[in-house]
């Protein structure tokens, strides 16, 4: 087995007992990284001189006697999350040049227990897409199939996990970009609640639905991620003032007691028959741990797509207007006068969805259409969320698949905006309601392509789905299967 084929854990008992050095698993990643990178296309940038240093500061550490489960761990962050002295683009030509002169508050927090980072994924420009083809610096492929996406919009992070070009990473959620990625590439993505990772340091697309979480190689590292990343930061006025508990404590063996709702409704029309045959599947197994399966209604799920694209939209209209061209960033500087300069620059530095995007938030939130558009759908998702309060007075956990299809090939629903739309309906309503989901691999298509499960529990329980997902992990082995690509 080569080093960057472990898993976090695996990787830290090595560490812990100076086995392994993290020089060592974090040049096994970086000659990974060389081997099968031009391939995949993950990366934006790999920061290896960086990441050696980071190494040898850790083995360091851990000679001192000080070896957290996350010191030396090489791992990837996605490029809309600041990163001190690393370009930060967000895959966007606006951010050309950009440096941020600080960490994030996530990536402060790594640096602290002396994780590695080993470089920035590739990603829909500022998060906008459900298949990394909205990046305007390069199209990152699904390691399961070259000729695929990886998902959207954390797909270079999730390709990284899934080609073993990094132990562990951190990605995004605004309406599925952690969970339905991981789904297409056969990882453990997981969205925290609203509010328990701090969002500064991350570049703003929808401030009320971004959250940053892990994309894992199984259950056990994203909970160990999670325990690292959560927790209240006085720089962000949405983080929660909650204790973090261990979420590795939540994993153990067994679910008796545990209810688990199956909302009504998801065999529908659109959802690939492979996979509801794996969800179905994935349902038996968690019944036969000793859950309680029963239905639910969920009456307002059907508007989560509409509502999103009106709130989603709203938000990065205003949270994108500051790229102007005049403090930082791409100028587009032959136009006569300011008011050209700003219009050329930001029809030539942002690409045509994060444009579409722009235009239809603009649109909800103007004089004589804001109440028509982005009022009623504000109202619409207090109804979300008070049905999913109310799904959770009755069972513990919520489990629907991650994603309607497996993944599809590129350039297939890139001049369809409405059908990639579609790429995220079981996982938008989550990020409306501000709770927490995690994908777990619970099966493959005919062609042999990753399958996800997506776990739902109300806010800041984490722990509870946590518990099903590792149970079910336990009972399968679908989450140790392997590219082919992989050893290539």
């Amino acid at each position: 087995m080569e080093l960057y084929e472990l898993t976090i854990h695996e990787a830290h008992e090595l560490l812990r007992k100076r086995e392994i050095s993290s020089r060592e698993i974090t040049e096994s990643v970086l000659d990974r990284i060389d081997a099968v990178e031009d391939r995949v296309g993950a990366y934006i940038t790999v920061t290896k001189d960086q990441a050696l240093a980071h190494a040898d500061a850790a083995d360091e550490s851990i000679k001192n006697g000080d070896c957290t489960p996350l010191t030396g761990v090489p791992l990837s962050i996605k490029d809309i999350i600041c990163t001190k002295g690393i370009p930060t683009t967000c895959a966007s030509k606006i951010l050309k040049g950009f440096i941020p002169p600080y960490d994030s508050t996530v990536v402060q927090r790594l640096k602290t227990v002396n994780a590695v980072i080993v470089g920035k994924t590739n990603l829909d420009e500022f998060g906008m897409g459900s298949s990394t083809e909205n990046s305007a610096i390069k199209t990152t492929r699904n390691p399961w199939d070259l000729e695929r996406i990886p998902g959207g919009s954390s797909g270079g992070s999730a390709a990284t996990v899934a080609s073993d070009m990094c132990i562990g990473s951190l990605g995004t959620d605004t309406g599925g970009s952690i969970r339905q990625p991981s789904s297409h590439c056969g990882v453990v993505g997981l969205k925290p609640t609203y509010g328990r990772v701090s969002r500064f340091g991350l570049v703003a697309f929808a401030s009320s639905l971004d959250q940053i979480g892990p994309i894992a190689k199984d259950v056990t590292d994203a909970a160990l991620l999670l325990n690292v990343i959560s927790g209240h930061d006085p720089n962000d006025s949405t983080s929660v003032q909650r204790e973090v508990p261990d979420y590795t404590k939540a994993l153990v063996s067994g679910l008796k007691g545990v209810t688990v709702g199956i909302p009504t409704g998801y065999d529908r029309e659109g959802v690939d028959p492979d996979v509801m045959g794996a969800f179905q599947k994935a349902v038996q197994v968690i019944e036969g741990l000793g859950a309680t399966c029963r239905e639910i209604i969920l009456p307002h799920n059907d508007y989560s797509v509409a509502v999103y694209y009106l709130i989603a939209p709203a938000e990065a209209s205003s949270n994108l207007a500051r790229y102007d061209g005049v403090k930082y960033g791409f100028r587009e500087d032959s136009s006569e006068d300011l008011l050209k300069m700003y219009s050329s620059t930001r029809s030539t530095g942002f690409g045509p969805e994060v444009q579409r995007r722009i235009i239809l938030g603009t649109y909800a939130l103007s004089a004589g259409y804001y109440d028509a558009y982005y009022g009623k759908a504000s109202q619409v998702r207090t109804l979300i969320t008070e049905d999913y309060k109310k799904a959770f007075e009755i069972c513990d956990v919520i489990l629907t698949p991650a994603a309607p299809t497996p993944a599809f090939r590129l350039g297939e629903k890139i001049e369809d905006p409405l059908t990639m739309y579609l790429s995220d309906i079981f996982t938008l309503s989550a990020n409306l309601a501000g709770i927490p989901g995690v994908s777990v691999p619970c099966g493959f298509s005919q062609a042999g392509l990753p399958i996800g499960l997506q776990i739902l529990a109300s806010h800041f329980n984490e722990a509870k789905f946590l518990k099903v997902a590792y149970c079910f992990e336990q009972a399968t082995e679908h989450h140790i299967q392997k590219p082919q690509f992989h050893n290539s």
